[in-house]
């Protein structure tokens, strides 16, 4: 799987049910291992909650699916 065919994917958070958004970026460290990845909200949601960015770690994810990724954020 390449990480386009992740930003097309919701990501949606299994305590809450709520839609984080969408992987927008990597954060990766000096020797090319992924810290995190960038969720930036929809833009409906960022103008609710007034929030930014949100980091995954690969910990986090629950489950990859067809159309979203399940994550544990708390």
């Amino acid at each position: 799987m390449l990480i386009s065919d992740l930003q097309k994917k919701d990501i949606v958070n299994t305590n809450n049910g709520v839609k984080l958004g969408r992987i927008v970026d990597i954060d990766l460290t000096e020797d090319g291992k992924i810290n995190h990845l960038v969720v930036e909200p929809h833009k409906l949601m960022k103008r609710i909650s007034f929030g930014g960015e949100t980091n995954i770690t690969f910990e986090q994810i629950q489950t990859i699916g067809k159309d979203v990724i399940l994550v544990n954020h708390k």
